[in-house]
């Protein structure tokens, strides 16, 4: 008989709550998950007001499989063994629910999450800080190997209601005393088989012998080897049981590509690949429902047939837009994955996934709205660097190999508005009677004693208009693996490359900041490759770093809100002339046991005149 939990559910959804678990009191198979995605919302599931709003406002609708399967068993206080594949939607299956039942009046520490890499401990914790944006005072910490110890000490020390790490640093921690588990109520143990493929597996047991009696454990997992089986057994109290097996395949008529966003914005890659890939139809898939109005108008404006397609918008006006696409009256629609279900429309011969999908099966869902019965399609996907994880997730559940491709450059966009430039004049020739303007230019010409290649050329440029028929590629920046420490030298001062720009950020050395933090957030927050980050100079009070002089207006807005080491970027052009460049203090070598030196710099001594070496033997120092 199960021992009595207490369930910490609202009472207005404990029926609905009640409804979800009998429905999975089994393991989870494929002809099952269609019915639960069919039938169960976020609203049925019993989570807490402030994380169901926030869910909305991320643009979800629908729980997968395995979210549908756990979440009402995790908020009932039960211990869980998740077995689904990476890129299902794990993270949220966890996450919603552990927000749910935190107390977010409280600083201690209630929740650890025990992660294999320091990057899935950083995607865990980014999305946990997204979950609980509409519950003030929350706080989650990401710990792991390589980073600085003072900026985790100093928020440990604050308090922080979640830990996401890896287990070698929780571990460290543990031991030091800075992280204080007495108080924990919920461990989560994510791609457990991951971790023992990687060695933590003693790590992960020591960290669970260490924990408060009555807490709540949820392991996830891939695959179940008997290690993993082992630790369920011995750590987990009479734990509930759900496996998601999913089958994904995509038609082998789909071409399937990936472009790696790095350093240009998203929709000026976009654009461009608009101009360079003949399509008939497309569906561009994004996230949320806010992002397919604006990036439907952005195209609109740049004299693109585009319209919105997301579940707010009234039934009767998305059978128009369907029907519009259909016609070929609209060329290109921009949906939720909910608003696309369904669609089958013979004209979609490209989709794009300007946000990468949330877990395998919606990206194969995507896809498939191109190539079907037999017809080729192309699918493209824009993954960000912190997302390449998703990607070969994606690859190992369709079993198929994306290749990478390169963005179509400003020499190959020229060519082609050249061409259909030209093309354009062929077809007036051929379909067009063209002797009426031709006696008015040939007065022209004979009036102001012009060559007719002039006026020509002059009504070709009265025709383009104000937009400019030839694009600039951004000038060329440094790709050396050392280009961030490369300056040149003019006249005995240092100044840094001219095509960088140097930027103002409101952190610095008083906060606990490191290079190494500052490269990683304007690498992911602004998805600008490292190679184009330059200088960085850290200060008492604030940072400097070179940046691309033509920064992105989009990249700027989310670098000033990005957080390091607790504090805003609130970046911006600086304004006070080159910063005097800071010489690194030599670090105190360590001495060994043995007398050795370990580490630190040699002390550089003044240069002094060499003595000329004696052929006399030295004498003995001491007493005579």
């Amino acid at each position: 008989m199960r021992p009595q939990r207490h369930i910490c559910v609202r009472p207005s959804v404990r029926s609905n709550v009640a409804a979800t678990l009998a429905f999975f009191t089994v393991a989870i198979m494929p002809s099952d998950t269609a019915a639960a995605a069919e039938t169960i919302t976020f609203d049925d599931l019993g989570l807490a007001p402030m994380v169901l709003a926030a869910v909305k406002a991320v643009g979800y609708e629908t729980p997968s499989p395995i979210q549908a399967a756990t979440i009402p068993f995790i908020l009932a206080g039960r211990d869980l063994v998740g077995q689904a594949q990476t890129g299902t939607g794990k993270t949220a299956a966890f996450a919603l629910p552990l927000l749910s039942r935190l107390d977010v009046n409280s600083r201690r520490t209630q929740a650890l999450i025990l992660a294999p890499t320091r990057e899935l401990a950083i995607q865990v914790a980014e999305a946990l800080q997204s979950y609980a944006s509409h519950m003030p005072g929350f706080q989650v910490l990401p710990i792991y190997g390589g980073q600085d110890y003072r900026g985790q000490l100093a928020a440990l020390k604050r308090g922080v209601q979640v830990v996401v790490g890896t287990p070698g640093r929780v571990m460290d921690h543990m031991r030091r005393g800075t992280l204080k588990l007495d108080d924990l109520s919920h461990l989560v143990l994510d791609e457990a088989d991951e971790m023992l493929r990687m060695g933590f597996i003693d790590d992960v047991e020591w960290i669970m012998s260490q924990m408060p009696e009555k807490r709540q454990i949820a392991l996830f997992s891939a695959t179940m080897p008997s290690a993993i089986r082992r630790i369920a057994t011995t750590y987990l109290n009479n734990p509930e049981h759900v496996t998601i097996q999913t089958k994904t395949s995509t038609a082998v008529t789909i071409r399937q590509r990936y472009w790696m966003a790095r350093g240009l914005n998203k929709l000026d890659a976009l654009t461009r690949i608009l101009e360079a890939e003949p399509f008939d139809g497309m569906i561009i898939f994004v996230r949320t429902k806010l992002v397919t109005t604006e990036l439907a108008e952005k195209l609109q404006a740049r004299g693109y047939t585009a319209a919105a397609l997301n579940g707010d918008i009234a039934q009767a006006q998305r059978e128009r837009t369907v029907e519009q696409l259909k016609n070929g009256r609209l060329d290109i629609v921009i949906a939720t994955d909910v608003a696309a279900r369904g669609l089958d429309v013979e004209r979609i011969s490209h989709v794009i996934n300007y946000d990468i999908p949330h877990d395998t099966e919606a990206y194969v869902h995507r896809i498939g709205r191109t190539g079907r019965a037999g017809r080729s399609g192309d699918a493209i996907l824009f993954v960000a660097p912190r997302e390449k994880r998703m990607l070969q997730a994606i690859e190992r559940a369709t079993r198929q190999s994306i290749e990478e491709m390169g963005l179509p450059t400003a020499e190959n966009i020229n060519a082609l508005r050249v061409d259909r430039f030209m093309q354009k004049i062929t077809d007036t020739l051929a379909g067009t009677d063209l002797s009426f303007f031709r006696k008015m230019l040939q007065e022209y010409v004979s009036k102001h004693d012009v060559s007719e290649m002039d006026v020509a050329a002059a009504l070709a440029s009265q025709l383009q208009g104000d937009k400019p028929l030839l694009v600039k590629d951004a000038p060329k920046l440094m790709t050396e693996a050392r280009s961030r420490d490369k300056l040149s030298t003019t006249g005995g001062k240092r100044a840094p490359d001219s095509s960088l720009l140097r930027y103002r950020l409101e952190v610095g050395r008083q906060h606990g900041v490191s290079a190494g933090n500052i490269v990683g957030a304007i690498a992911n927050e602004a998805n600008i490759d490292s190679a184009h980050i330059g200088r960085i100079s850290i200060y008492p009070e604030f940072s400097t770093v070179d940046l691309p002089a033509d920064l992105p207006e989009g990249a700027m807005a989310c670098l000033k809100t990005t957080r390091v080491a607790g504090q805003a970027l609130n970046i911006s052009v600086h304004e006070g002339g080159d910063m005097p460049i800071e010489r690194e203090r030599p670090r105190k070598p360590r001495i060994s046991k043995t007398g050795d030196v370990k580490g630190g710099r040699k002390p550089v001594s003044k240069v002094t005149k060499a003595k000329p070496k004696s052929s006399a033997p030295r004498e003995k120092r001491g007493k005579l």
